[in-house]
């Protein structure tokens, strides 16, 4: 059975810093995409970061660049975000994602809450 679990979400004050991870099992994930993606109240999930396997390009949104970085650990099917400098608009459940074809699985979210 496939499980994604996301953990390291909480409550910081605006300008401080979280870090995700995202540990996979059920199959090795090393040739498959692995994501985070994110969801605020009242709007659409959105794409946030992602990273291919080894030696493949790394994608940011433009809203997180510069502050936020995903690094994986093939050997330890982890996924993690790290992310600095948030802001109260970072406020969302962040999930994380791995994908390779038309195959895709979930995790179930953690929420990440930045006061002001």
């Amino acid at each position: 059975q496939v499980q994604l679990v996301e953990s390291g979400g909480g409550l910081v004050q605006a300008g401080g810093s979280l870090r995700l991870s995202c540990a996979a099992s059920g199959r090795t994930f090393s040739s498959y995409v692995m994501g985070w993606f994110r969801q605020a109240p009242g709007k659409e999930r959105e794409f946030v970061a992602s990273k291919g396997w080894i030696g493949s390009s790394t994608y940011y949104a433009d809203s997180v660049k510069g502050r936020f970085t995903i690094s994986r650990d093939n050997a330890k099917n982890t996924v993690y975000l790290q992310m600095n400098s948030l802001k109260p608009e970072d406020t969302a459940v962040y999930y994380c994602n791995a994908r390779k074809l038309i195959i895709v699985y979930w995790g179930q979210g953690t929420q990440v809450t930045v006061s002001s």
